[in-house]
């Protein structure tokens, strides 16, 4: 009998024996659809036939029969769902099946008999739901579904973003043979789900249902959010399969410039604190190292949020260390969030560490501290002024002497931070502001702080400090602008003080005057009027007559409280008020 094509084996007897060369199995292929769309019944032996040759050329089988019928019609169904019901033929199957589905928007495969025609990513798609639409679910899927669930979510994104004319026309035909109403995107999202309740994930279902992650998910620019809300619900619910994504994701983000990168660093980053992620945690800081250099400032974010995960890994203390210098750029970032990560970073590396702070590195970092004391941001404050306190206490003896400069230079902005509206804020100001005058051996300061007498303290370090009342002033006219009431008025007030000091300093005292008339525009009416009384005060010193002998009775104390004490101070200020009178 002869055969209608060279390359066909004879249907009838193709059940009792293999195909006589693999580049046979295309053509079976197509012609047992063809019997299918041409209306046969199908019977016990097709069906075995379409398995036996599923099981031995399952690429063949698959990207031939995508080819032939992409939309997969009523004929493909039967052969698809023919071969979903047995476990080794779908296993077989579905790795070429998921190779298709994640190559869009199309996919390029030869098959045995030289046809290297490309396969629609979406073809696979429609296969995959069709599969799900069984009663039962392939154990296969089960073991593969990591691997499909982010291919699923890959192609949500990328349908979004990326719709060829040719799949679009694809797509319009399958929407007129099937009646499908809804967009490739909307589609995935669908077989997703249809996914996730075969997995028996309901909770997860009903959790992205009411957040609203499904139509999150389908915009281009809160797709990432979307993912990162799948990974937090499915941490939230101990869902074995969070570890497992996070790794297909570990291991596609290693090797490659992936395209659905920045999701799927959010999904990462919600479940590094995962117990099973910990082995992989070098992995995960090559990779976000590597993020933290790229220019969107989303995925720098991103990023830095797995790195405070990461900070509290001592396996990865070494690998961190390292990233100091780049950290350390970064902190000019005009991002409040971006700054508050980085801060979150080094305490937990700080608190974490079993060594000292080098001298550079301490210097570096209090240096980079101070100005974010007055950040407009109370998070940032918040960290910057513990992580200060971290510094002072965990650097290295020999860097304790060049520190104080920096150290001397924080005392005024953590006493008005001792006053600031957010009661955290000022509770680590109070506490680093104890530990600021420990370091400087301030014993008389640090009493007075630990008793809370901060004003008693603020009089203290005028007096003791004198030749530096007008940089006290200047440090603390910025203060004048915050948008807190009370740090405002502790600066009025304290420069009510510092003026007390700097007699004689007509022009300074000028400075000062003017700064404070001008705030009779202040939207409190205690801190126009405050304000005016000090000014007022300040006024009266600056035209108060300053003597020669005043002159000298002042250079004198300075003098003296540089000298070993022989007698009281009191005593020899008696002294020269007598002289001066």
């Amino acid at each position: 009998m002869a055969k209608t094509k060279a390359s066909a084996p004879n249907l009838d007897f193709f059940g009792e024996r293999v195909v006589s060369h693999p580049n046979e199995v295309p053509d079976f292929v197509r012609n047992m659809h063809q019997r299918l769309v041409s209306g046969a019944p199908p019977d016990d032996r097709m069906f075995m036939d379409i398995l036996r040759l599923a099981e031995a050329h399952p690429a063949d089988v698959a990207v031939t029969l995508l080819r032939c019928a992409p939309s997969c019609d009523r004929a493909a169904t039967i052969m698809w769902r023919t071969i979903a019901s047995s476990g080794t033929a779908v296993d077989k199957v579905l790795p070429t099946l998921l190779c298709v589905l994640e190559d869009w928007p199309l996919h390029r495969m030869s098959t045995s008999d030289g046809d290297k025609t490309r396969v629609f990513a979406l073809a696979a798609t429609k296969v995959v739901w069709e599969i799900l639409r069984l009663p039962w679910c392939p154990a296969p899927f089960m073991e593969y579904s990591p691997r499909l669930l982010v291919a699923l979510l890959f192609q949500v994104f990328v349908s979004t973003l990326d719709m060829p004319q040719e799949v679009d026309t694809f797509w319009k035909e399958c929407q007129e043979q099937h009646g499908l109403a809804i967009s490739p995107n909307r589609f995935a999202v669908q077989t997703l789900k249809a996914l996730f309740r075969h997995l028996r994930c309901l909770d997860l279902l009903v959790a992205m249902e009411r957040k609203r992650g499904w139509d999150t998910l389908l915009c281009a620019d809160t797709h990432h959010h979307a993912v990162g809300l799948l990974a937090r619900e499915m941490h939230r619910t101990s869902n074995p399969l969070c570890s497992c994504i996070a790794l297909r994701l570990l291991g596609l983000l290693s090797t490659q410039e992936a395209h659905w990168d920045l999701p799927a660093l959010a999904f990462l980053v919600e479940v590094l604190e995962c117990h099973e992620m910990r082995e992989w945690s070098d992995s995960a800081l090559e990779i976000i190292s590597r993020c933290l250099q790229c220019k969107s400032r989303e995925k720098r974010r991103l990023a830095l949020r797995g790195l405070v995960v990461l900070s509290k890994d001592l396996s990865v203390a070494e690998g961190i260390r390292s990233m100091t210098p780049s950290l350390m750029a970064l902190l000019q970032d005009a991002d409040g969030e971006v700054v508050a990560l980085i801060l979150s970073v080094f305490l937990n590396e700080l608190q974490n560490r079993a060594t000292l702070i080098s001298s550079p590195t301490a210097l570096q970092l209090a240096g980079a501290l101070r100005p974010l004391f007055d950040k407009d941001n109370s998070h940032v404050q918040l960290l910057s002024i513990r992580l200060f306190q971290e510094v002072m206490e965990l650097v290295m003896e020999e860097g304790k002497k060049p520190l104080k400069k920096h150290v001397s230079k924080s005392l005024l902005p953590l006493f008005f931070h001792c006053h600031d509206e957010n009661q955290q804020v000022a509770e680590a100001a109070w506490k680093t502001l104890l530990c600021a005058t420990k370091f400087m051996k301030r014993r008389r300061l640090k009493q007075l702080v630990r008793k809370g007498q901060l004003w008693k303290f603020a009089e203290v370090l005028l007096a003791q400090d004198e030749s530096r009342a007008a940089e006290y002033l200047h440090q603390a006219l910025p203060y004048l602008q915050n948008p807190q009431e009370p740090l405002r008025a502790a600066a009025i007030r304290f420069m009510g003080m510092a003026g007390e000091h700097m007699r004689g300093q007509k022009e300074e005292l000028q400075f000062i005057c003017e700064a404070l008339e001008n705030m009779v525009d202040d939207s409190s009416p205690a801190i126009r009027n405050l304000a005016i009384e000090v000014a007022f005060v300040l006024r009266a010193v600056q035209r108060a007559p300053y003597s020669f002998f005043r002159m000298l009775r002042d250079q004198f104390c300075k003098a003296w409280k540089k000298r070993p004490r022989l007698c009281s101070s009191s005593a020899w200020l008696c002294c020269w008020s007598s002289v001066e009178s």
